[in-house]
């Protein structure tokens, strides 16, 4: 089980060079714009970042993450758990004209100062990998099916709705 803490900070053009990996851990607190989404979170995320230089000569990052984290059941609107996994192939790029240059298979990480931070890449990563929708199974769920349903099915008015082309029908017929 991995104890070590990811550093936030790193500079990925040195840790390409010297084909670097590293592997550890980040608060799940520590990532704001999850909490914003999904509400507060608790616990670690685990990573492994390979640093390179692949055969075009590109900087490159292959990462992986998992995480367990706390999102709202759809139905019941309940925190549940849902394990987290992600496996990503980022392009270490200085600007916008190498970002375009990068094969589809990359994702651009623009890199300033030759510094990058960590913990945004990876809450990144991790927001992406959420699920869409989430739901309890129904049994486990607050919400039953009977709650889900808004009555009787609604029959048809006997006015029928105006057609909102009748307008145009009738310009059409004055010119």
């Amino acid at each position: 089980m991995l104890t070590t803490r990811l550093p936030l900070q790193v500079e990925p053009y040195r840790l390409a060079a010297q084909d670097e990996r590293l592997e550890g851990l980040v608060a799940l607190e520590a990532f704001e714009r999850l909490a914003l989404d999904v509400g507060a979170q608790q616990g670690d995320c685990q990573a492994r970042l390979d640093f390179g230089i692949d055969a075009q000569g590109r900087r490159v990052i292959e990462g992986w993450l998992e995480a367990e984290v706390l999102l709202p059941c759809r139905r019941c609107l309940e925190a549940m758990p849902v394990r987290v996994e992600s496996h990503f192939l980022l392009g270490v790029v200085s600007d916008d004209a190498v970002a375009a240059a990068l094969p589809s298979t990359h994702e651009p990480v623009l890199v300033e100062n030759e510094q990058l931070n960590l913990l945004s890449v990876l809450e990144d990563e991790l927001i992406l990998s959420l699920p869409q929708v989430i739901y309890h199974d129904e049994a486990q769920c607050n919400v039953s099916r009977d709650q889900l349903t808004s009555g009787a099915d609604s029959e048809g008015s006997e006015n029928p709705a105006a057609n909102p082309f009748e307008v145009l029908r009738t310009l059409k017929g004055k010119s």
